[in-house]
């Protein structure tokens, strides 16, 4: 019998990874430590939690007892080497770039996501003199056309949103590694029951943590992930606030001193620390909670959503159907090999009568919920060009996956008899 210890399975570090019964009161589910604050031991013990020589309880702007539980569980359940819990998504992309990048730096991203990563992108990081090149997540090949010098980082979304189109992860990884750039991969849609990006080259991955990960449409939070395989001494010229000299903390270099952690470190102590987008402790357990079921959540959503595609596909009013888990979707090979246990709970479809027609189904649905969401136990519904994608161009619309023809579906854990006659009913 060999003595090496098993790794829990996925079902298990859903429910305990990170997590042990209060030393103090003996409670089981992890309490909500809600403080501003923590009382030093001494004068020593203080000084060596500012300089970084000891880990502890500083200020919750920095960290708090429940995110640190949130955080250990989903570094597990990523197979990463720490994360760090912030107030939203969108904060967890800032506090990515704000560490990577200097003034005049860029990097390449799909063109096929998240509206609000889009306008983000394009336009809050100029502010920043942060610059993005876009390429076409069908085409990995495409990012590296999109590499100049002043590139610092790929990204992409596992599973776009709204599209559904999953990308090629292995591949646009393998030249992320050739041009020694970290490869970030958001994989909010898939959530870590249904890819691991680390698994196909993903050095970084984000999460909006009100989407899948919670589950229940209750609390705002966003994740990013160090996954331990970017050698950032490597490409030391590139990365400034993790390998010169911090003056912030007496000269140490972030990633000498902590290895394969060392860029989730640089997250908190460089962004966290001075921007603060601060996750609330409430928030943190309440996303807990929502993670301890997410395996289960997942298996159902992805049943009741292939069902849901399956019917769609077969409608009179509906011209298409954009789901990697119809066998006949040009993405199912990927998807197959990316997220082999589903491609989710989201996907669009279009309508043959176009804008009109997405506008009238989604003020006639009555189980759905009509809301800028994704991830929740209710069956929501959205016409992106009309809501989420409206900020954007016809033509920008069209390439992200939201023309005027399409409707955006996140399909939750009702019956699904329920969700198809809800959907039978508002099509007319």
């Amino acid at each position: 019998m060999s003595d090496t210890p098993k790794t829990p399975g996925f079902a298990t570090l859903a429910i305990h990874a990170g997590a042990a019964p209060d030393p103090t009161t003996g409670a089981r589910v992890t309490p909500i430590y809600q403080t501003s604050s923590y009382v030093f031991n001494d004068a020593d013990h203080a000084a060596s939690l500012f300089g970084l020589e000891s880990f502890g309880n500083i200020y919750t702007r920095i960290g708090n007892p429940t995110q640190a539980v949130l955080e250990q569980r989903i570094a597990a359940l990523e197979g990463g080497t720490a994360a760090l819990a912030v107030a939203s998504g969108h904060a967890a992309q800032m506090i990515v770039f704000h560490t990577l990048m200097e003034t005049g730096d860029s990097f390449v991203a799909a063109r096929q996501l998240y509206g609000g990563s889009v306008n983000q992108f394009n336009h809050a990081f100029k502010k920043f003199g942060w610059n993005v090149a876009w390429a076409d997540g069908t085409d990995p090949e495409s990012f590296e056309r999109a590499i100049t010098p002043a590139t610092r980082a790929i990204y992409c979304e596992s599973v776009a949103n709204p599209g559904g189109i999953v990308m090629d992860l292995d591949a646009i990884g393998k030249i992320a590694k050739k041009h020694g750039l970290p490869f970030i991969v958001d994989n909010t849609m898939a959530s870590p029951y249904l890819c691991q990006p680390k698994q196909h080259g993903a050095d970084i991955v984000v999460h909006s943590m009100t989407k899948f990960l919670g589950g229940h449409g209750n609390s705002i939070g966003g994740v990013i992930v160090d996954c331990g395989t970017f050698d950032w001494m490597q490409a030391k010229h590139k990365y400034k606030t993790l390998v010169e000299p911090n003056a912030s903390y007496n000269g140490m270099v972030l990633a000498e001193t902590f290895g394969n952690f060392s860029f989730a470190i640089a997250c908190r102590v460089m962004g966290l620390r001075d921007l603060g987008p601060a996750i609330a402790p409430f928030n943190a357990f309440l996303i807990l909670t929502g993670i301890e079921t997410l395996p289960l959540r997942m298996e159902k959503h992805c049943a009741n959503t292939l069902a849901v595609a399956t019917h769609l596909a077969k409608h009179p009013k509906v011209a298409w159907v954009n789901y990697a888990g119809l066998t006949s979707d040009k993405n199912h090979a990927i998807q197959s090999r990316i997220a082999p246990k589903g491609a989710g709970a989201v996907f669009t479809f279009g309508l043959r009568d176009g804008y009109k027609a997405g506008v009238s189904l989604v003020s006639n649905v009555k189980l759905f919920s009509h809301l800028a969401n994704i991830g929740d136990t209710r069956s929501l519904i959205i016409h992106p060009a009309s809501t989420t994608h409206r900020q954007l161009t016809d033509a920008q619309r069209v390439a992200a996956g939201a023309g005027p023809d399409v409707v955006r579906l996140s399909i939750g854990l009702e019956d699904v008899a329920d969700i198809i006659g809800d959907l039978d009913q508002a099509l007319g």
